[in-house]
């Protein structure tokens, strides 16, 4: 059990019986009352966003995870293939649960897997992958590196905004949470 006002964005929590992920939260303290914990909850069954109050000195229940390390093995169409590095069982978990993350996975490659009564219920991917630009817009003369970036494409499909230098074949640094260019690798 946790306070309410411990409630962070990504937190698995249990309410009303159901596993949920939290998606926003925000203390609000108005000048007269009770300060409370306000958040948007996703039902993980359902997938159904809700907004849910509590008040600040309230417990949650924190949902208990168990994390694996699995490596990605492929998709064929309608699930995609997972392998646990540990013990080599492979799971299927649907393209609902892993959602955009799958623009920064290639096959073969590790991420961790988080589970909830031995059923898959999301992924947690490393802060930046490396990934190799398959296409390039041109670079226009005398375009100077400051404030100009152009599009390209990696080797996932993910568009990202780069600078002018990078052009096709290198390999790039990006950021899984936000998508944005970070270095070359």
């Amino acid at each position: 059990m946790i306070v309410a006002t411990k409630l962070r964005i990504g937190m698995m929590i249990i309410h009303d019986g159901d596993l949920c992920r939290v998606l926003k939260t925000d203390h609000v303290t108005p000048g007269k009352g009770k300060a409370h914990m306000a958040a948007t909850l996703r039902n993980v069954k359902t997938g159904n966003s809700f907004p849910c109050r509590w008040n600040s000195d309230e417990k949650i229940e924190r949902a208990f995870l168990e994390e694996h390390e699995m490596q990605y093995l492929y998709d064929d169409g309608e699930v995609y293939h997972l392998m646990n590095t540990e013990n080599f069982e492979q799971i299927a978990m649907d393209h609902e649960m892993f959602g955009d993350a799958i623009k920064f996975i290639l096959p073969n490659q590790n991420v961790k897997v988080t589970f909830h009564d031995e059923k898959p219920v999301g992924i947690e991917l490393p802060q930046t992958v490396v990934l190799e630009v398959v296409e390039a817009e041109g670079t226009l003369k005398k375009q100077t590196a400051t404030g100009s970036y152009k599009k390209c494409k990696v080797e996932t499909g993910l568009e990202v905004m780069v600078p002018p230098f990078v052009k096709v074949g290198d390999s790039i640094r990006i950021s899984t949470e936000s998508g944005d260019y970070q270095e070359r690798a």
